[in-house]
């Protein structure tokens, strides 16, 4: 049986590491998680969270899942935003796509996946609904990273439809909602300049859509 000794005792290495940087970390950070940010975020292994933004453990509390969806029927997504936003207490939900996506290019090829076309849905029908701006792109890497920033720009629109979010502005809280994409090749950040943080900017960008 492998037991995967070599990642056992790179876990040693980096908590030692840690503890002699702050021999206090682990204690403190057992104690309470009182992160200000929620990160949604794709699976792709080549996208961790805290690492990208040089946070340590405890900083952001994370919801990963192929091409970074938030769909009204998955209790496991919206269970996370709710602990994030009534529990937590978070000021931020940041939802980070990146270029070259591979549940993106998926949806986009019009061939049979199996079970993962389900999960794809809503990205196969956004795709339709800006086939026009997306077909009138020079290359196949332009359509997708477009195709990319447009589900970032969905996924906050879907995540400030959530009551969660929607009752917490209703409330006074100070919660915004941003839309990121990340690229690989570089691995730099951009700001989509998508960040809702209240009921009437929530509905103005849903009318300008």
């Amino acid at each position: 049986m492998k037991i995967l000794n070599n990642l056992f005792a790179q876990n040693i290495s980096w908590a030692e590491n840690l503890k002699k940087a702050d021999p206090d970390f682990f204690l403190r950070l057992s104690k309470q998680q009182s992160p200000e940010y929620l990160w949604i975020g794709c699976s792709d292994s080549r996208v961790p969270a805290n690492e990208i933004v040089d946070m340590p453990p405890g900083e952001i509390f994370v919801h990963r899942n192929i091409a970074n969806l938030v769909i009204h029927t998955d209790l496991n997504c919206l269970s996370v935003i709710q602990y994030a936003v009534e529990v937590l207490k978070v000021k931020h939900i940041i939802v980070c796509g990146h270029y070259g996506c591979g549940g993106i290019q998926t949806a986009m090829d019009n061939k049979d996946h199996g079970l993962i076309d389900n999960w794809l849905r809503n990205i196969k029908d956004l795709h339709r609904a800006n086939k026009t701006r997306i077909d009138s792109l020079p290359t196949e890497k332009d359509k997708i990273n477009l195709l990319c920033e447009l589900n970032v720009i969905d996924q906050v629109a879907n995540i400030c439809n959530t009551t969660v979010v929607q009752r917490a502005w209703t409330d006074g809280r100070d919660l915004a909602v941003h839309g990121w994409i990340y690229s690989i090749e570089d691995g730099i950040l951009k700001d989509l300049k998508e960040c809702i943080t209240n009921l009437d900017e929530a509905a103005e960008t849903q009318r300008t859509k």
